[in-house]
């Protein structure tokens, strides 16, 4: 998150670190950062299999404010079913929906997770590129995975 702020233009990011298990706190904090900055028109979203009503909400509480050509990028980890994922998420109208899938990376004849430095350039790549599908690093073959 920091690399991602760090390399955006002042006052452009509004980081929300929240629980988003908590769905009451997710929905108000969503709220109240709409309230304080305007509609969102870009969100990036790395939610686990924990928080499952997490990305309606997001995707929900965005689009109340009208926003037309909304981007969410969801953040999804290798294994991920890609069309389950855009499946399982209720995308509204007016949002444009975006998948990161993080992968691996092989080197040298071994494998390895990507770095958190990895991460965040790929996300970064992701939002310029605006394809419905970035794939950070690798996903095949299956069996290198690490």
């Amino acid at each position: 998150m920091n690399t991602l702020i760090s390399k955006a233009p002042p006052s452009s990011i509004t980081p929300l670190f929240v629980d988003y298990t908590n769905e009451n706190k997710l929905r108000t904090e969503i709220q109240r950062t709409i309230r304080q900055n305007g509609p969102l028109q870009l969100v990036v979203a790395w939610i686990h299999s924990t928080g499952k009503y997490a990305l309606d909400i997001i995707a929900e509480e965005t689009s109340k404010t009208g926003s037309q050509n909304w981007r969410l990028f969801h953040v999804v980890g290798s294994s991920t079913n890609l069309e389950a994922a855009i499946n399982s998420v209720k995308i509204p109208t007016g949002c444009l929906y975006r998948q990161i899938q993080l992968g691996f990376v092989i080197a040298n004849g071994t494998s390895r997770w990507l770095t958190h430095k990895e991460i965040s350039n790929g996300v970064i790549a992701a939002i310029r590129h605006d394809k419905p599908l970035y794939i950070v690093g690798t996903v095949e073959p299956w069996e290198r995975r690490p």
